[in-house]
């Protein structure tokens, strides 16, 4: 650790001079060279691990304090300047990979010894995986718009995020249970947390911009095996009706019954799909993980938005960037173990009948015994113990900071 944090100060304060003074940093970068053997593999020193750090954690709330006196000598140092807007990938010679290098530098991704040419060789593009992967990107190691965007959010924006987003992380250092739930809306993440360690950990689908996922906390209380899905009145409206005056058989093709609310079933023939008629009924969706909205489950929490979790048929989601994509509840990728975990204080509900339970398509809801913390929380900037600084854009627009980066859906870049 004595050896990083040195070697973090020395890459810095030589960084910095490379803007300041180019010319002279020239000779200063071979002197640092001939001190700073190059004794590392780039596809290793740049990776970024997996840490068991709980976001919402004594350790990532020290961290991130800690990376704000960083960002601020950063700042104070004059920042770190912009890189071309040019798409690199590995190979290419360029003059804007020289400006791209020095930015890495400065925000750590590259060692200060990965030479100074021209060429985007396998240090840059090793150390462009390590900058996509801190800032929510598929890490392509090519430098496509969306990373050329996070590239040139200025540093004192990013001190600017981390000094609000400490605050938010200081208002959950509290108890918040020896296991609990932490859904973080901007990276569209999930975390189940046992005794201060990360159990597990998911990708997630949340809120699109107009139907944000709340922020709230709650308590874990049951488990819906192969559930109904009722569709809500704002989906009714803004969904349902627009597709079945495009496509009548689409509630037939997608097993979607009507029912008034007396239980009555309905024919969708029989609704006038050019007027309000449809919003006095009830429609739900008949079990089934391949084709149900909630795929094989949903976990349920008490809360005034009426959001939960679940289980999707679209995985494909959990491969992309954007993953805003829900209308408030939350899809969560590899589900099932997640549910292994919620229920493995449950007496009958081991891996092998949660397993069955799901091949069988039985409708089976399980009440925990001991309900779990549920935090859904809304952070756009922390740091992990290991030294390494994590930024999302700010989707929703809460952080209210000019420059920060509000993620854009998939068709609205290139790259």
């Amino acid at each position: 650790m004595i050896a990083r944090a040195f070697l973090a100060t020395a890459t810095l304060a030589f960084a910095s001079a490379l803007v300041a003074a180019p010319a002279q940093a020239q000779t200063q970068y071979a002197q640092f060279q001939a001190e700073w053997a190059q004794n590392y593999d780039a596809a290793t020193r740049t990776r970024v691990e997996r840490v068991d750090t709980p976001l919402l954690s004594p350790e990532t709330l020290a961290a991130t304090e800690q990376m704000i006196a960083r960002y601020a000598d950063i700042v104070a140092r004059g920042g770190w300047g912009t890189v071309p807007d040019e798409r690199l990938t590995l190979g290419v010679r360029s003059p804007s990979v020289v400006a791209l290098r020095r930015r890495l530098i400065l925000s750590g991704d590259l060692d200060p010894t990965a030479g100074a040419s021209d060429v985007y060789d396998s240090f840059v593009e090793a150390a462009v995986r390590r900058f996509q992967t801190r800032h929510g990107l598929t890490p392509t190691g090519s430098l496509n718009t969306a990373t050329i965007v996070s590239l040139n959010v200025p540093a004192h924006v990013r001190l600017e995020q981390l000094e609000l987003n400490v605050v938010r992380l200081r208002s959950y250092s509290g108890d918040l249970g020896a296991r609990h739930v932490i859904v973080n809306i901007p990276s569209a993440t999930v975390e189940a947390v046992e005794n201060g360690m990360v159990a597990t950990r998911h990708a997630a689908g949340v809120g699109k911009v107009d139907r944000p996922s709340p922020i709230f906390n709650s308590r874990i209380t049951e488990i819906n095996f192969n559930p109904f899905w009722t569709v809500p009145a704002s989906i009714i409206r803004r969904d349902l009706i627009p597709l079945m005056q495009e496509n009548p058989s689409y509630l037939t093709d997608n097993r979607i019954r009507i029912f008034t609310h007396q239980g009555q079933e309905i024919a969708p023939q029989a609704v006038d799909w050019y007027s309000d008629e449809a919003t006095r009924y009830v429609f739900r969706q008949d079990p089934g993980g391949e084709f149900n909205s909630l795929g094989f489950v949903r976990i349920n929490m008490p809360n005034k938005d009426a959001v939960y979790m679940h289980d999707t048929p679209a995985r494909g989601i959990f491969g992309d960037d954007y993953r805003f994509v829900s209308s408030g509840c939350v899809r969560i990728q590899s589900v099932r173990e997640l549910v292994v975990w919620l229920l493995s204080e449950e007496q009958g509900w081991d891996r092998a009948r949660i397993d069955d339970t799901f091949r069988s398509g039985e409708r089976i809801d399980v009440q925990l015994r001991r309900p779990v913390s549920n935090y859904w929380t809304y952070i756009t900037a922390w740091a992990t113990p290991d030294g390494l600084v994590q930024f999302r854009d700010d989707i929703y627009g809460r952080d209210g900071i000019a420059g920060v980066p509000i993620a854009r859906a998939p068709g609205s870049e290139d790259g």
